[in-house]
């Protein structure tokens, strides 16, 4: 056990899948829009550590891997930021904080 947890790359790959296993589950289980948006958005933390884990080899780093990384950390913040404008619109329209289909279950 020793061995697995001294490889660097590998680490980050348990650990981003670590990340998504808690947030897939905070994501199922809260209906506050803004604790699902905070959980989707570690969700794709996880996954870009595990992209950046696994793209490491002993020849030395992929560069796709990571700017594929690079690129959704880009498009994270962007997409992060429509989504608190739209759920700032759609509280404002409403007064509601948990969305329609999730106050029936």
């Amino acid at each position: 056990m020793t061995t697995l947890l001294q490889s660097a790359p590998l680490f980050y790959a348990l650990v981003g899948a670590l990340l998504v296993a808690i947030a897939f589950t905070a994501f199922a289980a809260h209906t506050h829009v803004l604790r699902r948006l905070l959980a989707f958005n570690v969700m794709g933390t996880g996954s870009f550590l595990i992209l950046v884990g696994l793209a490491q080899h002993t020849r030395g780093p992929d560069p796709v891997p990571q700017a594929l990384v690079l690129t959704g950390i880009v498009v994270a913040v962007a997409s992060t930021a429509l989504a608190l404008v739209v759920f700032r619109r759609w509280y404002e329209a409403t007064g509601h904080v948990v969305l329609p289909e999730d106050e029936r279950a």
